[in-house]
């Protein structure tokens, strides 16, 4: 990438992205600088990576290409005023807080080239989705950059419109979180009904992941999909009625707009 990352936040995301970064040899350890407020956060990255840490996020800003902001939105508002002045013409400004916007990230920055992008945390391994805009101030060379570290995470989507960010927030970074729930309850059900859980969970993983393939190599729409495996009057067709009873699907899309409201909220 010859471009200088500096990480500011080492959460779950934040390291995600750094050790995604350095597995697919877009940058070395001597590419990033990363700070945190927690001694033990910062003693973790420098020594399961080899990464430079601080706890000077002004000097962070002063030092390198990429700003990435991972901390909670909740802290946003106290890293831009330390940060604030440190930036300048030829850096990004990447951010990936839920909810914080493009505009306030500027106005709270003074500082117009940004980029938001919302990932998941399945680009722990190299599977995530992230959506994510940018302001007209990121030239198409500094977008390409981006692309390419996003790149390392899984897919990667750009939008113009940034309102699709905080829907991507409902349906894609929190819908690993919907999946677990399934599949606690898969191996659950499972356990009742006699199957051993080691077993089971092998079970709900592969059906997981080969019900995904399947969705993704064919093509095919979700509902014909499921059609294919539901005989008339079989197991899977009471299996699914009992869920329809259950107000299954409802709940899904009564979680995803709560979900989502709470990421318009998020921005302060």
């Amino acid at each position: 990438m010859s471009k200088r990352l500096g990480l500011i936040g080492a959460g779950l995301m934040g390291e995600a992205i750094v050790a995604a970064a350095l597995k697919k040899g877009l940058l070395s350890p001597a590419d990033i600088v990363a700070s945190d407020i927690s001694p033990q956060r910062r003693d973790v990255l420098a020594r399961q990576y080899g990464l430079a840490v601080t706890e000077d996020n002004a000097r962070l800003a002063d030092e390198v290409d990429i700003a990435l902001l991972a901390v909670k939105p909740q802290e946003f508002g106290s890293v831009a005023s330390v940060i604030q002045g440190h930036l300048n013409s030829g850096q990004t400004v990447l951010s990936i807080m839920a909810g914080v916007r493009l505009e306030r990230l500027c106005s709270a920055l003074d500082y117009p080239t940004v980029v938001r992008a919302m990932p998941n945390t399945p680009a722990m391994v190299g599977e995530g989705m992230t959506l994510w805009t940018a302001t007209d101030t990121v030239s198409e060379e500094d977008r390409e950059k981006v692309r390419h570290l996003l790149t390392a995470l899984g897919r990667e989507l750009y939008v113009a419109d940034e309102k699709y960010l905080d829907m991507a927030t409902a349906v894609s970074a929190s819908g690993p979180a919907f999946m677990f729930l399934v599949m606690e309850a898969l191996t659950d059900a499972g356990v009742h009904i006699g199957l051993q859980r080691d077993l089971t969970i092998e079970m709900v993983i592969q059906t997981v992941l080969g019900t995904a393939r399947l969705a993704q190599e064919t093509g095919t729409p979700f509902s014909e999909l499921r059609h294919m495996v539901t005989s008339p009057a079989g197991t899977t067709a009471e299996g699914l009625r009992t869920l329809e009873n259950a107000r299954v699907r409802a709940a899904f899309i009564e979680a995803i707009i709560a979900t989502y409201e709470k990421a318009q909220g998020l921005g302060g």
